[in-house]
């Protein structure tokens, strides 16, 4: 992405101890835009992101790319365990699930697409290694949620999304099932909610951690999209 952006530092990061290989999506979770800048620079809070873009699209700096900034807390995606310093954290600004979710606005996902393709590009993230927080914390978060349109993202080349055509069941049982979300990339730890993660993320409509065909399909078709 090209400037301009708004730059307001904060103090909340620390040194890299791996290279970037991934970008992690968040929704801030807080009302307005300026409650969520403030915490993300507030020393006390101890949390912060690379980026924030506010939903009428502009965005802000808040940490260096080369830094590592505290955005995915305990996370873990594809034998990756120190999330922060493999990622770049992007906070959209969203009042999310606690304070009212509302889709995420035109300008704010135009501006995402700009910044993301510059990210990928700088660091040569491949589209899987795109994830939402919910993604790598599945027990924990459910940001973006529901309503944040993978769908575009993918039909750029940015992220994965649903295969289309959808392969045929391969009729998984559940420990094979929870075989391939783990060859996806997801913790299942907690097999229901890596469940639930892959289905917000891949079946919105239907967010239920119960293992169905549908649910099979998407995934077997996405691991062969992985080679």
């Amino acid at each position: 992405m090209s400037p301009p952006w708004r730059v307001r530092p904060s103090p909340n990061f620390d040194a890299r101890r791996l290279p970037v290989s991934m970008v992690v999506l968040h929704y801030t979770g807080m009302p307005r835009a300026e409650e969520a800048l403030a915490r993300l620079c507030d020393p006390d809070a101890r949390v912060s992101a690379h980026w924030f873009i506010d939903e009428d699209g502009s965005v802000v700096q808040l940490v260096p790319e080369e830094r590592r900034a505290w955005h995915a807390g305990q996370a873990w995606w594809r034998g990756i365990t120190d999330v922060n310093s493999a990622s770049v954290g992007i906070e959209l600004q969203n009042p999310g699930h606690a304070w009212g979710y509302r889709p995420f606005p035109p300008a704010q996902m135009e501006a995402l697409v700009d910044l993301l393709a510059g990210i990928r590009a700088r660091f040569a993230v491949p589209p899987v290694n795109v994830v939402g927080h919910s993604d790598v914390a599945p027990t924990r978060k459910q940001d973006p949620g529901e309503f944040f349109d993978w769908d575009r993202l993918a039909a750029l080349g940015l992220a994965l999304g649903p295969p289309r055509p959808l392969p045929p069941d391969p009729g998984w049982d559940e420990t094979a099932f929870h075989a391939g979300l783990a060859r996806l990339g997801y913790d299942v730890t907690d097999p229901a909610a890596a469940c639930r993660a892959f289905q917000r993320r891949f079946r919105p409509a239907r967010i239920d951690g119960r293992i169905d065909a549908e649910c099979r399909r998407l995934l077997a078709g996405l691991l062969m999209t992985l080679g």
